[in-house]
């Protein structure tokens, strides 16, 4: 299903309560492959009570079905109201975004950054805490870590996106030029990320790797950006 396509069954669904539809993340920076990715939309709604989501219901579980994320359904007011709760993500999202239907309601977002440095910390933290667990339940089988890997790693390349923010202001929208841009403030070597995406578009095959090593090289690699990240948070390093 194509985000026009879904968007048309939005309208048909729902259409006295739709107000508007965003494609944001990969596909609006022009960071999207055809295979490995998925498309990422933010629905703003009159309200958004059970018979709104009901009514949103059928259509969201075929655009889910075809591999990609649930719809982010906010209310015009609750968007505005969770600006400083999740920065990381509307700031990506009001920097980087292309309007499917109806008005645009997040160009104009006043976006407070004091919680930015708690937030990526917190999602940093967190989400290395999900790949050790996550990794236990592979019993170490290669095409089982290799699957982990390529479905964590944009997760990570969001985050250390975001960490860049702690060092520059104008951030670039391709992950992977966000990310050596980081290398250029952090001592890391980027190329294990490259490595991943490489099995994540199908250019390199988890036969051809091998995996137990790309695994320790990924997270030890990952907890070395975390930590030098951190260190920048409790120095205070303003976004």
């Amino acid at each position: 299903m194509t985000p026009e396509k879904l968007v048309e069954e939005l309208k048909t669904a729902c259409p006295k309560k739709l107000k508007s539809v965003v494609l944001y993340g990969s596909a609006a920076a022009g960071d999207h492959t055809d295979k490995g990715s998925d498309y990422n939309v933010l629905v703003l709604a009159e309200d958004l009570g059970v018979e709104t989501l009901d009514a949103f219901s059928k259509s969201a579980a075929a655009w889910s079905k075809a591999g990609n994320p649930a719809p982010l359904m906010f209310t015009q007011d609750r968007l505005k109201q969770s600006t400083d709760v999740f920065p990381i993500e509307l700031l990506d999202i009001r920097e980087c975004h292309k309007i499917l239907y109806g008005e645009d309601l997040v160009s104009d977002l006043e976006i407070g950054t004091e919680n930015l440095r708690l937030e990526i910390e917190h999602e940093l933290r967190g989400s290395l805490i999900k790949l050790r667990q996550s990794y236990l339940l592979t019993h170490g089988k290669p095409k089982a870590v290799a699957d982990l890997m390529v479905k964590s790693l944009s997760t990570f390349l969001v985050l250390f996106r975001a960490s860049l923010r702690l060092y520059e202001n104008e951030i670039p929208q391709k992950k992977f030029q966000a990310l050596e841009k980081l290398g250029t403030h952090l001592s890391f070597d980027p190329s294990v990320f490259k490595t991943v995406q490489q099995l994540k578009d199908g250019t390199k095959k988890p036969k051809d790797c091998k995996i137990e090593d790309l695994f320790s090289t990924y997270l030890s690699t990952i907890e070395c950006v975390i930590d030098a990240v951190d260190t920048e948070i409790h120095k205070g390093v303003k976004s």
